[in-house]
Formats: C-alpha cells, structure tokens, sequence
C-alpha cells in the first residue's frame, strides 16, 4: 500500500513547499493549500510579533478547512477561545497571549481543547509550550525588515522533509 497522498502534499508544503518570504498574496495561497489537506486533529501554532501577520494565516488556514463565515475569523485576543464551524468539524483558535500562569490556562480548559478539537490553532504558544503535543505543527512569521509588504516564514513540524 502506497503513501497516504494529502499526508505527502502537507509535508511537501510543509518543507520545500512553504514561502519563505511570503507577499500577503503568496502566505494566502499556502495557508489555504495546507488547510486543505490538514489531518485530523492536528494542532498549529502560530508565533509572530503583532502584526506579523497570524491571523491573516489563520483565516487563510481556515479558508482550506472549509469554513464558510471567513469574516468571523478573527483573532481571539478578548474572548481566548473561538469555534468556527466546517465540515470536518470545528476550528478551535485560542490566543493565549493574556495568559500569564498555568492555572489561567487549566481554568480555560485547555487539556480538553488539545484533546478534542479537529483542528486547534494557536496563538502565542509559548503560554503553554510545555502542553502541547509532539506533532505540533509549528508556523513563525516575522516582519521582513527590507520589504514591509513581506513576511519571513519558519514551519517546524515532524511532517516536514
């Protein structure tokens, strides 16, 4: 029996087919593409600065899970914790950069979510970096200090080739 074909496209995109500095156009067009063949579950983080450009990715990944209300993707930086519908089952996006101390995170019920979501995308990992799974796959943006319009992108993931 062969490869699993979206589990060889989703490391392809993960290594050799990810920009490495990435228009706003070109970040898009990669986020909806992993979205597509992401497995489930399956937990991203997603680490930048603000403004680096996470929720643009995580509405691109979104946009490739099939969920149908993009405009209700928004970063949860108030309400910590959104769902939106797809057909696979939910996504889960939780920012946890107001978190400052493992019992704010147990109280948010994280266990639950890392356990249970389809698909959980992360903001500000670092909050709980020592809770997440081993096939966590990483996404880092950063500001790209020669050209404004792009961003450098780092993926880490155990998929990767």
């Amino acid at each position: 029996m062969g490869a699993d074909p979206m589990r060889e496209q989703l490391a392809h995109l993960l290594s050799r087919g990810s920009p490495r500095a990435p228009e706003r156009d070109s970040l898009e067009a990669w986020g909806r593409a992993v979205g597509a063949v992401l497995p489930r579950p399956v937990v991203i983080t997603l680490e930048g600065d603000l403004g680096a450009g996470k929720t643009t990715l995580a509405r691109a990944l979104c946009a490739g899970i099939g969920v149908a209300d993009l405009d209700a993707v928004t970063s949860p930086t108030f309400s910590l914790v959104q769902q939106y519908p797809a057909p696979d089952g939910p996504v889960v996006h939780v920012d946890l950069y107001r978190l400052r101390s493992d019992a704010e995170l147990e109280a948010l019920g994280w266990d639950e979510l890392v356990a249970t979501a389809p698909v959980l995308l992360v903001e500000w990992p670092e909050r709980a970096s020592h809770t997440l799974p081993a096939d966590t796959i990483g996404i880092t943006l950063s500001h790209d200090p020669d050209n404004t319009t792009r961003r450098h992108l780092h993926v880490t993931s155990p998929l990767a080739r």
